[in-house]
């Protein structure tokens, strides 16, 4: 991130500026903590705001807490201790950290070199995001659906190591600069620019942690994210292999937590992503069914008639 941002986010902030000079917890008054331990959006964000950036408070204790909205949280530099339902979480710089709702969560006190920015970001913000990553089974897609539809879901975070993956970087400083500078058209702006970043992220699943009540369940998502980035080939025999992990016993695992057969989540992708090419190319319809992993023409104009209803020249006519 440059350095001039740094700065600007390094700067000591009111809050910390009391707890710099003797106070010793946190003023449960900025955050509606007095009565419960939620922290309410309506503290934080103004009317008709769906997102706001905020530094992350250093030097105190932040106590054990929920929110009723999706928090973001994104390390400029340093580092940032987490405690989530029960599991500490090390968030070092360059990476992001997805809150659901329904997450329980406390923070160690962090030093004056920790740079962390918090994105207080309510569901609807996420319209457009969803659309941009389309209707495929993947993590993020099924994490966000649960926040939007408040439901209590069993991933309570997402923990992306992404440091190393510049378009991810770009994305992150680009959001933050329009939020700090309050650009002109920022929701269209913000809203596309989360699109790209989640879409970025769908390539990235080998450094994503998961908070479950069920760890093997954070296997059957590296399947997903397998299907994502292998659907035209993917092999689960030659996944089972490289993992180390007995081939029935990962059918079975991931039969009993998607509630589908490692063969259907690859039909429904490679399925989705030929509507896509259908509508998005002038591809030949032959090309596409090559394209997506099928070389048996007639099966797939079959398999495509079941999930959409139509043929895929049909789908094509009907989409423009």
């Amino acid at each position: 991130m440059r350095q001039d941002m740094i700065e600007e986010l390094k700067k000591i902030t009111e809050e910390e500026r009391e707890i710099l000079e003797g106070r010793k917890d946190v003023d449960a008054a900025r955050y509606n903590l007095s009565a419960s331990m939620v922290v309410d959006s309506q503290k934080l964000l103004k009317r008709g705001q769906l997102i706001e950036l905020r530094p992350h408070t250093r030097f105190i204790h932040f106590p054990r807490h929920t929110h009723n909205y999706i928090e973001v949280v994104y390390m400029c530099s340093g580092a940032t201790t987490h405690i989530i339902n029960q599991t500490t979480v090390e968030l070092k710089t360059g990476e992001l950290l997805f809150l659901s709702r329904d997450a329980v969560q406390e923070i160690l006190p962090a030093s004056e070199n920790d740079i962390a920015v918090n994105f207080i970001i309510l569901p609807e913000f996420f319209d457009r995001s969803l659309d941009m990553i389309g209707v495929e089974n993947n993590l993020i897609r099924t994490f966000l659906t649960d926040c939007l539809k408040n439901d209590a879901g069993q991933v309570s975070y997402l923990h992306f190591q992404v440091a190393d993956v510049l378009p991810i970087q770009n994305l992150m400083e680009n959001l933050i600069w329009m939020l700090l500078h309050r650009q002109p058209n920022k929701r269209s702006m913000n809203q596309t620019t989360m699109g790209l970043l989640f879409l970025h992220l769908l390539n990235e699943m080998d450094k994503l942690a998961i908070g479950r009540d069920h760890p093997d369940e954070e296997l059957t998502f590296t399947v997903l994210g397998y299907i994502e980035e292998h659907y035209k080939d993917g092999s689960l025999s030659v996944l089972a292999d490289a993992l180390h992990y007995d081939l029935y016993a990962l059918s079975r695992l991931i039969k009993s937590t998607t509630q589908k057969t490692y063969t259907e989540l690859l039909q429904e992708k490679r399925l989705n992503q030929a509507a896509w090419l259908l509508t998005h190319t002038a591809l030949s319809v032959n090309d596409i069914g090559l394209d997506v992993g099928y070389s048996n023409f007639s099966y797939f104009y079959k398999i495509f008639r079941r999930r959409f209803g139509c043929s895929p020249r049909e789908y094509r006519r009907q989409a423009t």
